[in-house]
Order: C-alpha cells, then structure tokens, then sequence
C-alpha cells in the first residue's frame, strides 16, 4: 500500500478526551497550515481563510465559543453542564483553527464551489495530522457558524465553516475506523 493510502484511512475525528495537552510544534502548525493551501481551487480563487488559536490565545477562543452558546441558545435548550463543556474544548485543544470561507468578489463561481475547495483545504490539514499522529476533529455547531460574523469580525464576503480542534495524543492510541466496501458504491461503465 502506498503512504498516502496509509494516511487517508487513518484520519479519523480524535475528540479532546484524547488529547495530552502537549503543544504541537509551530513548524508541524505551518505545515498544516501550508498544505491547506494546496487544496484544489476552481479558477484559483483560493477561498480558504484560517484563525489559528494556540498557547494563551486559546483562553480568548474559548470565550468567544462559550459566550456564544450562552447568547445563541434558547433557554429551554441551555444547561450550565454544557456550555462548560463547550467552553473547555478551545482549552483542551493544542491549538484550534478557525474554519472561514472568502466568496470570490467577482461572484465567478457557486458558492457551493468555494465551500468545496475550502473542505478540501480542511482535508489536507486533517490528512497532515493524522501524519503527524495529532488528532483533530472539524465542529460546526450553529450556535456558532449561524453568527461568525460577529463573533470574529468577518470582513465582507467571509463566513464561518466551523472549528478544527487539534491536539497532540499518547503514541499507544489512535482510534480505528470502518468503511463499507467501496465496489457497493461504484457503477463502472466500460
């Protein structure tokens, strides 16, 4: 099997329980960061935008998500339990990418096209972690994609996809993952 095979089938969703706490290398985040950007692109509008969140700024993310869910939820569906939970995750990760897509101007493209390229972009990150043996996992709760432009002061064009959350993890885990089998899902024509 190819390495590339290797990594593809390990990528999982890693969730904070499993993280150790341990900073991720700035160079590894770089990277990261790096092959996000070599993500296909329809006429090269390179739609991705990213926030990462790391060392003490990840305190200012967690009261950003956790006054979110507090401002953003209804009443009847708010509990006290939950919105710590939701707090801690920024805190829990190594380091937290915020997920943004930046419309073309122009309008060149459907903007299903630019959300496509910019989880291609999410992919590669997260194909870049499971390389490194760092967990992560994408979140895109409504509390939050419903009003990034306000939480994080999007410029025009910008909205919110989501959260990354990475993490380092022990070198004896890695969870394991099922597929059903591929040939169920393909019809050749020859």
């Amino acid at each position: 099997m190819h390495p590339i095979s290797e990594v593809i089938r390990k990528r999982r969703a890693v969730f904070e329980g499993a993280f150790t706490g341990q900073e991720i290398p700035q160079e590894v985040l770089n990277e990261i960061l790096e092959n996000a950007n070599w993500a296909p692109t329809h006429k090269l509008t390179e739609p991705w935008r990213f926030i990462l969140y790391s060392g003490e700024a990840r305190q200012e993310l967690s009261e950003i998500v956790g006054g979110a869910f507090k401002k953003f939820t209804p009443a009847d569906a708010f509990s006290e339990m939950k919105w710590k939970k939701i707090s801690q995750k920024p805190l829990q990760a190594s380091a937290t990418v915020v997920l943004l897509m930046q419309r073309d101007p122009k309008g060149s493209l459907p903007a299903w096209e630019e959300e496509a390229a910019v989880a291609c972009a999410i992919q590669n990150m997260w194909l870049t972690c499971a390389a490194y043996h760092i967990g992560a996992y994408w979140s895109s709760p409504g509390f939050l994609v419903n009003h990034g432009r306000e939480l994080f002061d999007l410029p025009e064009g910008q909205s919110l996809l989501g959260l990354l959350y990475m993490g380092a993890v022990a070198n004896d885990y890695w969870p394991t993952g099922e597929r059903g089998d591929w040939r169920d899902k393909v019809v050749f024509r020859r």
